[in-house]
This record gives structure tokens, sequence and C-alpha cells, in this order.
């Protein structure tokens, strides 16, 4: 059983691709149901004081996909970025840099997933209230899908629905390296990675993009 919460001598030990080994090999283990068992009254204890997470993840904001449970994480382990479609803003954009050059975490995650509501509406464009605005940021992944994918731009094409959700990941983490200088730096010094996946709903997996 895991007691103990992450601490900042641990933090510091870590890279990023020990970050990335250990959320693949979490996910492992939640996808063939062998996660660890964890005191989460210990943890939670310990956390009160502070907090040192060893990466951030900017998901969608689905039901579906718990981030914690499907890396099989515990308290104090990640930061969790969370908005219907996984794109980055400032606000969100601002959160990344907290995470990493303010409170040392090693990795940034963005994970898309399979039959993402938010990607389907923007593909059949969608408009209704704010949400025609925050789709608006899905549109450039659907416009590079539909210069790649043949069939119809529509979300009732699963293989259009799926390359726009890998496209969505990509070019977020392509925003992310333009808009924000201190994540673009903390990479190229080695300090953190900017990775992205998909998570697949019907299996548990994530797959690295």
């Amino acid at each position: 059983m895991i007691q103990k919460a992450l601490d900042k001598r641990t933090q510091s030990s870590l890279t990023p691709q020990l970050v990335l080994n250990d959320l693949m090999n979490g996910n492992q283990r939640y996808t063939q149901a062998k996660m660890e068992s964890r005191d989460y009254k210990s943890q939670r204890n310990e956390t009160v004081t502070g907090q040192f997470p060893k990466a951030v993840i900017l998901s969608c904001i689905d039901s579906r996909v718990p981030i914690e449970t499907i890396f099989d994480q515990g308290i104090g382990d990640v930061f969790v970025a969370r908005v219907a479609g996984n794109f980055e803003n400032t606000d969100i954009l601002g959160s990344l840099e907290y995470s990493c050059k303010a409170a040392g975490s090693k990795l940034v995650f963005v994970l898309g997933h399979e039959s993402c509501g938010a990607v389907k509406a923007a593909i059949d464009g969608v408009e209704l209230g704010n949400i025609t605005s925050m789709l608006g940021n899905i549109l450039p992944a659907v416009k590079k899908t539909a210069d790649q994918v043949e069939g119809e731009a529509s979300s009732s094409n699963s293989e259009f629905v799926a390359k726009t959700v890998e496209n969505n990941v990509a070019m977020t983490i392509e925003r992310i390296r333009e808009k924000s200088p201190i994540l673009k730096e903390m990479e190229n010094n080695g300090e953190i990675n900017i990775v992205g996946g998909v998570y697949h709903l019907s299996t548990g997996k994530v797959v690295l993009l």
C-alpha cells in the first residue's frame, strides 16, 4: 500500500522521461485491473501543508476520463487542467506555467480522448451560447483533418473524428510552445517534456502520439 505522498526531494529527483514512464505504467495497471492500493487518509494528511506533483495533465472535461484513475495516481501526484476539447487558452497556459515553473512539475501531458463530444460539435459546426466561441479553438484541427481524410466532414465519420482528436492534441502542443516562452525554454533546457496522447474509452488505454 502506498502511504507517502510526493515530497520535494522525490519530485526534484525525477526526470521528464521517468514521469512519463510512471504515468504510462499506471495506465497499464489500470487497463489490467492491477491498480496500486493507497492510504488516501495518509496522503491527504501529508499534503495539507504543500504539494509537489510530478506532472500537469490537460484533459477534456469528459466524465468518462477520470485522470487520476486512468493513470493510477494518488493525492498530490498530478495537477489536472480540464476544459471541453482539451485546448489551451490564457488561463490554461497560466495554470501549466504555474505547475512547472512555480511548483516543479516535470511533464505537460495534453490528453485527448476517443469520441470527444467537443470535437464532434466543432466538426458539425454547432452554435449555442458560449459553446460557439469555445469550439472555435478546435476548428483549426477540423480544417487540418479535412485536408487529410477523405469522406464527409461529419461527426458520423468515425475516421474524421479520430483524426481530428489527434490533430487537436498535436496542434494544442504546438500552440503551448508558441504562446508560452516559459514552457518552451524549460523544454529546451530539458527541465520538462510536453507530450500528447489519446485515451480510448473502449479499452482504457492511453496511446502516445
